[in-house]
């Protein structure tokens, strides 16, 4: 009876980001060799941080060894006369075993494997039906979106916050414009977390209504759509502690400085009042918004200050979006904190 001999396999990549295409890539290499190693190679200052691309690669196969290669190797051949040598240096250090298989749909594959004494396997059978490239992803995800698996697409997600006194449309225009741009619409945390409790609330109740309304939107980057549109934020709950209190928990400042909206809308206070369950100062919303206007320059958020009648706040919203609702596209960040 023959024994089988173990087959190891190799697959390199940067991952930058994970696609479709790389999917496809593992997924035979995964069931052609009896064992895989998945190497994400990065090097610092890249577009998208190595560690991420290490991360989504582990979430997206548990079961294989995913292994990060942060050696600050040379990129191509004519850079460094030992380039091979290099190379088969750090994937034999950091796979730890004799490489038996190399499976690489570029050109590059053949070469190392000959240096690594392995034997290549080209899987180019999925490049016409998914002619796709981390860069093109990275310059418009929004185009490639269905290429991008789920757990990659939050990094790409665009989040509009809107912020602001009492009783200037928050709730309104944020699930108006979710709707109409087929967004995720996260509603405000605190309406949630108060019902019942209307008068009896402390400091300690704002730290709970800050995280909440963070996890919410931090969830709702999860629902898979490209845009999410959020009521308030956690800036608004520090803007309340301060107005309520006279003071900010050290939890709730650590939440704000952990946001990155791509863009905030600040409503002003030049609507009519309208009473509300929930609603308590209508004579400060003045001093209110120059509060919020004040905190967003101190951040150094995006934001655009909406006012006047409802038509023109709606509309207002829409451009500062770049967005026309009767045709047009919403633009995706392909770094963080960019908004194109």
């Amino acid at each position: 009876r023959i024994k089988h001999k173990v087959k190891h396999g190799l697959v390199l990549g940067k991952f930058m980001p994970p696609h479709l295409g790389h999917l496809y890539l593992v997924d035979f290499a995964r069931t052609f060799a009896d064992t895989l190693t998945i190497v994400v190679g990065s090097l610092e200052q890249e577009p998208i941080p190595g560690q991420l691309r290490y991360e989504w690669m582990k979430e997206l196969y548990p079961r294989e060894e995913v292994v990060h290669l942060t050696d600050p190797n040379p990129q191509h051949p004519e850079e460094h006369p030992e380039f091979w040598a290099i190379w088969k240096s750090s994937l034999e250090k950091v796979c730890g075993r004799p490489i038996d298989l190399l499976f690489a749909s570029e050109d590059y594959g053949a070469k190392l494997a000959e240096v690594l004494g392995a034997r290549f396997v080209p899987t180019n059978g999925m490049r016409e039906s998914l002619p796709i490239s981390g860069t093109q992803i990275r310059e418009e995800p929004l185009r490639y979106w269905e290429l991008i698996p789920r757990v990659v697409r939050p990094y790409f997600v665009e989040t509009v916050v809107f912020v602001g006194p009492e009783s200037t449309g928050k709730t309104f225009l944020s699930r108006k414009l979710a709707d109409s741009l087929e967004a995720s619409w996260v509603p405000e945390y605190a309406r949630t977390y108060l019902i019942g409790r209307e008068n009896n609330f402390g400091l300690q109740d704002m730290e709970v209504i800050a995280r909440g309304q963070w996890a919410s939107i931090e969830a709702a980057k999860q629902m898979g759509k490209p845009l999410v549109v959020s009521d308030t934020d956690a800036l608004t709950t520090l803007l309340w502690c301060q107005e309520l209190f006279g003071e900010v928990p050290a939890s709730v400042k650590a939440l704000v400085s952990r946001e990155s909206p791509h863009l905030t809308l600040v409503l002003k206070p030049d609507v009519p009042w309208v009473e509300d369950e929930l609603r308590l100062r209508p004579e400060t919303r003045e001093a209110f918004f120059e509060r919020c206007v004040r905190m967003l320059e101190e951040l150094g958020r995006e934001y655009r200050v909406i006012g006047g009648d409802w038509e023109a706040r709606e509309r207002d919203c829409y451009k500062a979006l770049n967005f026309s609702p009767f045709g047009g596209t919403i633009r995706v960040r392909t770094t963080p904190g960019d908004l194109r």
